[in-house]
């Protein structure tokens, strides 16, 4: 069962900018979705998925070096969404990206779910 659904990828010329969302779309989700911590990875091929940004519940977010002062990760408990608005896009930026869930507590992690992904290319 799909708890997380990603949108808002797509092509998008270098310097472009790009808003993905993500929504739980199961009951128990949305009901616990604000004592979840929120994160986007990304996969470009042949790579590894690797952390682009996370949200706290109490919204404390990190970034990783190479998106920070471009990508914003916020959340909308209300709606059970997590947004990353990426500004200024390279070309390296291209990948899959995935939209992550976990509890927050010491072993959450362990109960993470994820979206099925969404592809961005940037590209001249």
């Amino acid at each position: 069962q799909v708890q997380l659904v990603e949108s808002g990828g797509g092509r998008v010329q270098p310097g472009g900018s790009l808003r993905l969302s993500c929504a739980a779309s199961t009951s128990t989700l949305r009901i616990y979705f604000s004592i979840y911590t929120l994160a986007w990875y990304r996969q470009a091929p042949e790579n590894q998925r690797d952390l682009v940004a996370s949200i706290s519940m109490d919204g404390t977010t990190t970034y990783a070096d190479s998106v920070k002062g471009r990508f914003t990760i916020s959340r909308d408990n209300r709606a059970s969404l997590v947004y990353l608005e990426m500004n200024n896009l390279k070309v390296e930026d291209t990948a899959v990206y995935y939209c992550k869930a976990w509890p927050t507590r010491p072993d959450g992690e362990s109960e993470a779910v994820w979206g099925q992904g969404t592809q961005v290319t940037v590209s001249s």
